[in-house]
């Protein structure tokens, strides 16, 4: 028998086998965050297909700014790649420092500016379901 990983599915006789899913690395966020062009917004995109989670690296630039928000759907995890700056809540203003991870729960409103040297982080949350059309029975 070849080298193919074993699915545990008996195919159709001649069926090619079921694409078993393999961890791959996907990117050096340090390395995208370091690029010193200047470049701001989305560095990097979670893009393969049948994925559970979406995952951004986005910079801002220096004193950048997200402006106050709410996500309604969906925790976010938010890992600082590089860079400082602070996120601000209804509560309190928190520091933001490279290694730092931050939790923001649904529904909690928070913005994000970016220090002096800008910040450059890393979003994973669980992937939104596509745009689906429905009659106005179904919604």
């Amino acid at each position: 028998m070849a080298d193919t990983p074993h699915t545990g599915g008996a195919g159709a006789p001649g069926a090619p086998e079921p694409a078993v899913p393999v961890p791959r690395l996907l990117c050096d966020a340090r390395e995208l965050a370091a690029d010193d062009s200047g470049r701001a917004g989305a560095l990097w995109r979670l893009a393969e297909a049948g994925r559970q989670l979406d995952a951004n690296l986005v910079r801002l630039p220096p004193e950048g700014r997200v402006e106050e928000h709410v996500e309604p759907d969906l925790d976010v995890l938010l890992y600082v790649v590089s860079g400082d700056g602070v996120v601000d809540t209804v509560q309190e203003r928190r520091p933001l420092v490279e290694g730092g991870v931050l939790w923001l729960p649904r529904g909690s409103r928070r913005s994000l500016t970016a220090g002096r040297g800008g910040l450059a982080y890393l979003t994973v949350h669980r992937r939104r379901p596509g745009l689906q059309i429905k009659s106005r029975r179904d919604s």
